[in-house]
C-alpha cells in the first residue's frame, strides 16, 4: 500500500509532461508484447512445418511439400512454396536460390514489423523527460522571481522536485524500451537466420536440375 501511494505521489509531482511519458511507456510495453508473441508463434511454427517437409522432401514428393507450404501459414513455408513453384522450370540452382531470395524479402517485412518503434518510444521517453525538466526549471525560476521571499524557497524545491521527477520517469521508461527493442531485435535476426539456414538445407536436398532426373512414383 505505501509502495502505490509513493509512486502516485512522484507521479503527481512530476507535472504535465508525465501523463505523455506514460501514454508513451504504453504504446511501447503494448507493441512489445504483440512483437514478442508473434515471433515467438512464427518461430515454433517454422519448426513445425520445417519437421513436416523434412520428410516429404526427402522423398521429392514436391507436390505433397508445395500442399504442405501453401497450407502451413509460416514464413518458412512461404519460402519454401517459391522455391518448390521453380523446381519444375529451374535450368540451374540459381534460379530456385532467386525464387527463395524473393520469398525470403516478402516475409522479412512481417518479422521486422513495428519493432523499430521501441527505439523510436524510448527516445520520445527520454526527451520528454528532458522537456518536463525543462518546464520544471522554467516554472521554478518564474516562481523565485515573482514570489514573497518567505515562500520562495518552498517553491523553489516544489518546482525542482517536478522537474527531477520528470527526468526520473522519462528515463526510467526510455531504459527498458530499449533493452526490449535490443531483446526482440536480436529474436528476429536468429529467426531470420534460421530462415536462410533452412533454405541453404532446401536447396541442399534438391537434386541438380542440370543432370537428368529419373521419373519414380511420388518424384516430380
Amino acid at each position: 500500500m505505501d509502495l502505490i501511494v509513493t509512486i502516485s505521489h512522484f507521479f503527481q509531482e512530476g507535472g504535465f509532461f508525465m501523463y505523455p511519458i506514460l501514454l508513451v511507456l504504453g504504446c511501447g510495453i503494448a507493441i512489445a508484447i504483440e512483437r514478442y508473441v508473434y515471433l515467438t508463434s512464427a518461430r515454433s511454427a517454422n519448426r513445425k512445418v520445417w519437421k513436416e517437409l523434412m520428410d516429404v522432401l526427402s522423398r521429392r514428393d514436391y507436390p505433397r511439400a508445395m500442399g504442405i507450404s501453401q497450407k502451413s501459414g509460416a514464413a518458412i513455408g512461404k519460402i519454401l512454396m517459391y522455391g518448390l513453384e521453380r523446381v519444375k522450370s529451374a535450368r540451374q540452382r540459381d534460379d530456385i536460390e532467386t525464387a527463395m531470395e524473393e520469398g525470403l524479402m516478402e516475409v522479412l517485412p512481417r518479422l521486422e514489423k513495428r519493432t523499430h518503434y521501441l527505439a523510436t518510444f524510448a527516445n520520445i521517453s527520454t526527451l520528454l523527460g528532458l522537456l518536463g525538466t525543462v518546464s520544471g526549471l522554467i516554472g521554478a525560476f518564474a516562481a523565485v522571481a515573482n514570489a514573497d521571499p518567505a515562500t520562495k524557497a518552498e517553491l523553489l524545491s516544489s518546482s525542482i522536485s517536478e522537474a527531477m521527477n520528470c527526468t526520473a520517469f522519462g528515463l526510467g521508461g526510455a531504459i527498458p524500451l530499449m533493452l526490449i527493442y535490443s531483446f526482440l531485435q536480436s529474436k528476429t535476426t536468429e529467426l531470420v537466420d534460421s530462415l536462410e539456414m533452412v533454405s541453404v538445407k532446401f536447396l541442399n536436398m534438391l537434386p541438380d536440375p542440370g543432370a537428368p532426373v529419373t521419373r519414380d512414383a511420388g518424384k516430380v
